[in-house]
């Protein structure tokens, strides 16, 4: 590997070192790629040899065992940013922050909302990554896909990824590695209707179609995210994270309602989300409110594993966290919502060497 042009290898890197949880033992080996064909060369050849590997961006979303991981991490580092226009091209491993920076100073507007999620651009698509009443999903247009059974490289089409709420086909599924991923953008600067409350009440949004300048609302979003300690900041434990945790649930209008009644409170958040397959009203729950309803308040804790100080949907690493810890966090929780309202919370995060339950 060491001759290939574009790879470091890393014999001494842990997966606590790769994460924003800082939790995770080591790798076989660990393979930095500068590069896109990097990139497909050390992918195709450990894939050859029937090696295990994992494929590491900013590590933002990734919950790992300790001890030794039989698996090579090959991290992402293809960083590049092209801007073409109102299309954006982005390398796989461009620090998301980055490329919303980018895209506002070039005069663009549509990832503004996106603002401040840790990670990496290869991810946006594989996760469908969305806050603040956006999604990728937006403006995805294509994604230069490593196909991994068949070795081929090809730009594939946003429609051809089955997008929807925190949902790919490339999710969990390892069947391809994204390499590059290109955005339609607006050309006015101006930012995508604003139709998440929080941030509309604090622009003074007119209603739900209003759209201010990206660079405003970018610096909104931002100030929003620090405050619930979403901004991922090496100094602040309440940030070693992986973002949200758990999806918010999707359930049947009738459980809604049973929730709600269940909660005894006047006011519940509830969202339309469409019709299930047989036609039934679907709503979107919040997770964190369930979260604190069942009784698990900021800042709760299990060990140096605990719920952040300033919102209760992300799970954090105290500083000394073991995966352990923050594996029997995740069950207390999801087990104590499920008790109290009979919605099962789902964890966001992708599991190496371990999972929810073993």
């Amino acid at each position: 590997m060491r001759a290939i042009a574009g790879v470091q290898v890393e014999e001494n890197t842990t997966f606590a070192d790769l994460t924003t949880l800082h939790i995770g033992g080591r790798p076989r080996l660990t393979l930095r790629c500068d590069t896109a064909d990097a990139i497909v060369e050390v992918v195709r050849i450990l894939d050859s040899a029937k090696v295990p590997l994992l494929i590491v961006g900013g590590g933002s979303n990734l919950v790992i065992a300790d001890g030794e991981i039989d698996v090579v991490a090959v991290i992402l580092a293809n960083d590049e940013i092209e801007i073409k226009n109102n299309m954006l091209r982005a390398g796989a491993g461009a620090v998301w922050d980055e490329v919303v920076q980018a895209s506002i100073q070039a005069g663009l507007g549509g990832l503004e909302c996106l603002s401040g999620i840790p990670g990496s651009a290869g991810a946006t698509p594989v996760q469908n990554v969305g806050a603040y009443g956006a999604e990728i999903a937006d403006v995805l247009t294509r994604v230069r896909l490593l196909d991994r059974a068949s070795g081929e490289v090809r730009w594939e089409s946003a429609d051809m990824l089955e997008l929807s709420y925190r949902y790919s086909n490339l999710k969990f599924t390892n069947r391809a590695v994204v390499l590059e991923v290109e955005y339609q953008l607006r050309e006015d600067g101006l930012s995508a209707p604003l139709r998440f409350g929080e941030l509309a009440r604090r622009l003074g949004a007119e209603s739900a179609e209003t759209r201010f300048p990206a660079a405003v609302v970018r610096e909104e979003v931002l100030n929003l995210r620090r405050g619930k300690g979403m901004v991922y900041d090496p100094a602040d434990h309440d940030t070693w994270s992986a973002g949200s945790f758990f999806t918010n649930p999707i359930v049947d209008t009738a459980l809604a309602t049973r929730v709600h009644q269940l909660s005894g409170e006047e006011h519940m958040p509830r969202f339309p989300a469409g019709a299930g397959p047989t036609g039934e009203s679907k709503e979107k729950l919040s997770a964190a409110w369930l979260i604190e309803r069942a009784g698990f308040p900021r800042g709760y804790r299990r060990g140096q594993a605990g719920l952040s100080t300033r919102h209760t949907l992300a799970l954090t690493n105290r500083g000394g966290a073991r995966a352990q810890e923050l594996q029997a966090l995740a069950r207390e929780i999801r087990d104590g919502v499920e008790k109290c309202f009979g919605v099962r919370l789902v964890p966001e995060p992708v599991w190496v060497g371990m999972s929810i339950d073993e």
